[in-house]
């Protein structure tokens, strides 16, 4: 347990080497209904590669929220998402064998000398520029199919890809283009200047594509889910494990675009003092990232964190801005519940049910895995079965992809008794006003 007196404000600046230990010291304590502020390094290209970091991804160090146990949950208020980077580079990947052993996220290695999780520099501009330290070998595990540059105007509303020259030269100052922390020791992806794409315009809507609890065990940061996680079963590197040990998992890694300023986001604590965790800020992003990536950018992100005592979830669930919600499952308004009544009556009964908005994540090795361990949280949270939580959501919401291969959302409305049962009444109510 923290003995440290806790803190009303935690500031982070600091960042794991890729992988979430519980064993591992964590920040404050922030106190309940405390606050955290972070500056987030990009998650995936930057990452992905700098063989160094065994994860994937860059995350901020977790943060131990006071009074947080195991079996509890923490309610996570997005107060706010600010992007700094002035420009990012993103696309679709493929592997570069001979450059890692079994997972090009975890065990990157030099081609040439043979180091595993080798130091790197930055020798140029260009799909070469990631060099080994030791040797000079280019030593990228991953390489782009089709990339871009991209840079935003000074207010962070939208974002123009690049030509070549001009991708180049935003790649020489990587690190202060993308504003880059000053711990992050990831290679800026500026660097590699990628052009395939040119004069895409997009709009900025910026989400945290990581932010949760940290796992019961130690599992490298991007595979924190039930479908990167598959790449662990039964792996030869440090952090192999079972089927069943996936399910320490807390899903923090979910790629889901409404995880954004104004949502609540609710984690299981599986870990002493929850180990709150974010990074792997986007810049845009549709339902499904497809691409497998978007624009990871480094960025600001202020969070309120309550305890939410005795309330035992296994996998987040997530309050969305009212205008992020599926049409069917946006709260009722007095006049459609006054009319939904008047139908009641005429066919004999009083009372219709008081509902309130809510999205249970899944997710597992495929889209239909997702959706079933989506339907089995909620109906295991609400008391129902699952035959019915799926005629809610066909009828008063939606299931959507957060990110292809096994991320998705299940949004319905939810008798408000049963949520109140559950211990999310009051917090769902607040949200949307109700």
């Amino acid at each position: 347990m923290k003995s440290e007196q806790a803190k009303q404000t935690v500031y982070v600046n600091t960042f794991t080497d890729g992988v979430l230990d519980p064993e591992k010291p964590m920040l404050g304590p922030v106190k309940d209904g405390g606050y955290i502020v972070a500056n987030t390094a990009p998650g995936c290209w930057g990452p992905m590669i700098t063989p160094s970091l065994r994860g994937g991804h860059e995350v901020t160090q977790p943060v131990y929220v006071e009074g947080a146990e195991v079996g509890d949950a923490v309610a996570i208020h997005i107060s706010s998402i600010q992007v700094t980077s002035m420009v990012t580079s993103s696309g679709n990947d493929r592997t570069v064998e001979g450059h890692f052993n079994s997972d090009p996220f975890v065990d990157g290695k030099c081609p040439e000398c043979g180091i595993v999780n080798p130091d790197t520099t930055i020798a140029d501009v260009g799909a070469e520029a990631v060099r080994c330290s030791n040797c000079g070998a280019v030593v990228t595990p991953f390489a782009f199919t089709n990339g871009y540059t991209i840079a935003f105007d000074d207010n962070k509303t939208i974002g123009v890809t690049l030509p070549k020259e001009a991708a180049e030269e935003v790649g020489k100052e990587g690190r202060e283009n993308m504003c880059t922390p000053e711990h992050s020791v990831q290679n800026p992806i500026v660097s590699v200047a990628p052009h395939d794409i040119v004069g895409m315009v997009a709009r900025v809507r910026p989400f945290l594509g990581q932010l949760g609890t940290t796992p019961g065990r130690a599992m490298p940061d991007s595979h924190n889910a039930g479908d990167f996680g598959q790449f662990l079963l039964d792996a030869p590197h440090d952090y192999g494990i079972t089927k069943e040990q996936l399910e320490e998992r807390t899903d923090g890694h979910m790629d889901i675009n409404r995880v954004r300023e104004g949502a609540v986001l609710i984690c299981p604590v599986k870990a002493e003092g929850g180990g709150i965790y974010l990074g792997d800020m986007h810049a845009m992003q549709g339902n499904g990232e497809i691409a497998g990536h978007t624009t990871d950018v480094s960025g600001i992100a202020t969070l309120k964190v309550d305890v939410l005592k005795g309330v035992k979830i296994d996998g987040p669930v997530l309050l969305p801005v009212e205008e992020d919600l599926p049409f069917n499952a946006k709260p009722l308004s007095e006049l459609e519940k006054s009319e939904a009544l008047k139908v009641a009556k005429a066919h004999g009964f009083e009372k219709i049910e008081e509902t309130v908005p809510v999205s249970f994540i899944g997710t597992g090795a495929n889209l239909n895995e997702a959706t079933d361990n989506g339907l089995q949280r909620a109906a295991d949270l609400l008391g129902m079965s699952v035959p019915e939580v799926m005629n809610r959501a066909t009828v008063t919401g939606s299931v959507d992809i957060g990110r292809n291969p096994g991320v998705v959302t299940v949004t319905f409305l939810a008798p408000r008794s049963t949520l109140e049962d559950a211990g999310l009444g009051g917090i769902v109510r607040k949200h949307y006003r109700l």
